[in-house]
């Protein structure tokens, strides 16, 4: 590896396939560069993020940093996307419905609680990889703790009416929590026992209950599962083996291409 870190992102993507792993984080190609759904995304995670800080004094500015960032993401994408007018029209309305649903649901949720960090920065040491130095590099989106002393970690997911059962409990989805608990505990020397691990799902389509948050499992066995998975892309990382995932073609950006055929 060229470089010291991996995040869980590219973990995914390793998983996914080695090959296209390769493309994309070895040789720096560029795959997908995103579109209206990614743009409402980062415009939601990011009105989030500063509401959390508490810098907003309510909705309306919120609405105004939502409409703002919405509009620049749109506008950094590439110049031949071809939009769907009659989707962003739909997302922009969506959106300002959306926002002043959040925090309301978050504290319906914990009920009395304290903000302790947003986008917390994780870049700590992978000690179960002991052939070289490479630590796990991520971002928090919420750290919350309540009255009886647990840190909850949040995940906020935009989408657009929920998740099925089998996303729900798709090992490579709940992974991403697992670590960020794993390596938050080593960061601040935290007993993993108090921490908890919720996604947030933020619906853009839904009438009513358009904020649901859920609990997700991870325990010693499913922690020790992701960290060996981690410690085995590293290796094969570490060792070019890049090898390619047939069955994972149908959705590559890289599918049929001079780079992949």
């Amino acid at each position: 590896m060229s470089k010291n870190h991996i995040s869980y992102s590219e973990f995914k993507i390793w998983k996914e396939c080695p090959w296209k792993h390769k493309l994309k984080y070895i040789e720096n190609l560029k795959g997908f560069r995103g579109n209206e759904y990614t743009a409402f995304g980062t415009a939601i995670h990011d009105v989030c993020e500063k509401t959390a800080r508490g810098q907003f004094g309510g909705p309306a500015q919120a609405k105004l940093l939502f409409a703002k960032r919405f509009q620049e993401e749109l506008d950094s994408l590439p110049e031949d996307h071809k939009f769907n007018e009659k989707l962003l029209k739909e997302m922009k309305a969506q959106g300002k419905e959306l926002i002043p649903d959040i925090f309301p649901a978050l504290n319906e949720y914990f009920g009395e609680h304290e903000v302790i960090a947003a986008e917390e920065r994780l870049y700590e040491p992978i000690k179960e990889y002991a052939e070289s130095e490479h630590n796990f590099k991520g971002f928090i989106d919420l750290i919350v703790k309540t009255p009886d002393g647990k840190y909850h970690v949040i995940d906020w997911k935009t989408c657009t009416w929920g998740w099925d059962a089998r996303k729900r409990s798709d090992k490579m989805i709940v992974y991403q929590l697992i670590f960020y608990k794993y390596y938050l505990a080593l960061k601040y020397d935290i007993d993993p026992n108090d921490i908890e691990t919720h996604f947030a799902l933020l619906k853009r389509t839904a009438k009513k209950n358009r904020v649901e948050i859920f609990k997700v499992t991870s325990g010693k066995k499913r922690t020790e599962n992701a960290l060996k998975m981690l410690k085995n892309a590293l290796y094969y990382i570490n060792r070019k083996f890049y090898i390619k995932n047939r069955l994972s073609c149908r959705y590559c950006d890289f599918h049929k291409t001079e780079h992949c055929t």
